[in-house]
């Protein structure tokens, strides 16, 4: 069983897609479509197509499953319901207030068509979601707390590149370590969201650009900075070149809860994740769950769907003789 996939968009997530590919011996890499000029594209994988997005349609059965590598703040709202009328699609959509209408919209789509469509996949939303219902249904008496970085956010970092005026962006979310500290204690602390995070923008702007506007919108974005204690710093070309060219990120997820007849004992649950490369790490997780749309479309599954909704057993390329012999 050889797993075709193409690949819509051809930034970091694409390029962190072909890596991961390649990691998979299942898995192959049929084509990359993109907005640009196909010919300014040189990928790494020679006996992939290079085409137009327009030209995506007519390789439908050539692909079994398209990954989707735009934004979430314009790209994949439009994207992701769209092309889930053509082909089974996995997306990494982050933008956590909309992911209610970004699912109906995509699962009317994928209904119709036939096919399957998994949205919000990566590692927030994503594992660090699976690590938050499992451990919700193990210590259902306890509080859940997510801290993000430090960090960059690549979907913030996006979301302020596209203010006017602005050429280049990084977003960092760095997490407070004294609320961190206290929910590590087993104290359950009320954490408001401008209590646990704070977030750092280091923007090149246009010549001539209005820096007070662009700082405005940025700290006033609904869904991505309006909650924070946003700092932001207006630096050259060359600095962000020179200081922010990584893309590290990271976590945790942490439950505390309490069991026992009178709540005796306290627990801590904590998963953490430290990343050399979001992008990376992100693609790496979509191409494991893009073997699980695969086996959920062959059974006859259809509509859109979340980690939620996936065995895990599907993810992995082993048999369920293998996974019970050397890991259960």
């Amino acid at each position: 069983m050889t797993i075709r996939i193409g690949i819509l968009g051809y930034g970091n997530l694409g390029r962190g897609v072909e890596a991961a590919v390649r990691q998979n011996p299942d898995v192959e890499l049929k084509a990359v479509f993109t907005r640009r000029d196909p010919a300014s594209l040189t990928i790494q994988t020679p006996t992939a197509k290079v085409l137009h997005q327009d030209q995506a349609a007519g390789m439908r059965d050539e692909i079994d499953v398209l990954i989707l590598c735009g934004g979430s703040a314009t790209d994949l709202p439009q994207q992701t319901p769209a092309f889930a009328s053509i082909f089974n699609v996995v997306d990494s959509f982050d933008t956590h207030a909309r992911i209610p209408e970004h699912f109906a919209a995509v699962d009317a789509a994928a209904k119709k068509a036939g096919k399957v469509g998994l949205i919000s996949c990566g590692w927030d939303p994503g594992m660090f979601s699976l690590n938050r219902l499992y451990a919700g249904c193990i210590l259902p008496q306890g509080q859940d707390y997510t801290f993000w970085g430090k960090g960059v956010s690549q979907g913030h970092s996006d979301a302020v590149r596209r203010i006017e005026g602005v050429i280049d962006a990084r977003q960092y979310t760095i997490p407070v370590e004294q609320a961190l500290e206290a929910v590590r204690s087993g104290k359950a602390p009320d954490l408001t969201t401008r209590e646990k995070h704070t977030r750092e923008v280091f923007v090149v702007a246009e010549e001539g650009a209005d820096k007070a506007r662009i700082e405005r919108e940025i700290k006033t974005m609904k869904n991505y900075f309006d909650q924070y204690d946003t700092t932001v710093h207006f630096i050259s070309e060359e600095e962000m070149k020179r200081n922010h060219s990584g893309l590290p990120h990271g976590g945790r997820v942490i439950r505390t809860g309490q069991t026992g007849f009178n709540a005796e004992h306290t627990h801590v649950v904590e998963y953490s994740l430290k990343l050399d490369s979001n992008p990376e790490f992100t693609s790496s997780v979509i191409v494991a769950f893009a073997r699980a749309v695969y086996r959920l479309h062959k059974e006859g599954q259809t509509g859109c769907k979340t980690v939620f909704d996936l065995p895990p057993a599907y993810l992995s390329p082993k048999s369920g003789e293998e996974l019970r012999a050397s890991l259960l």
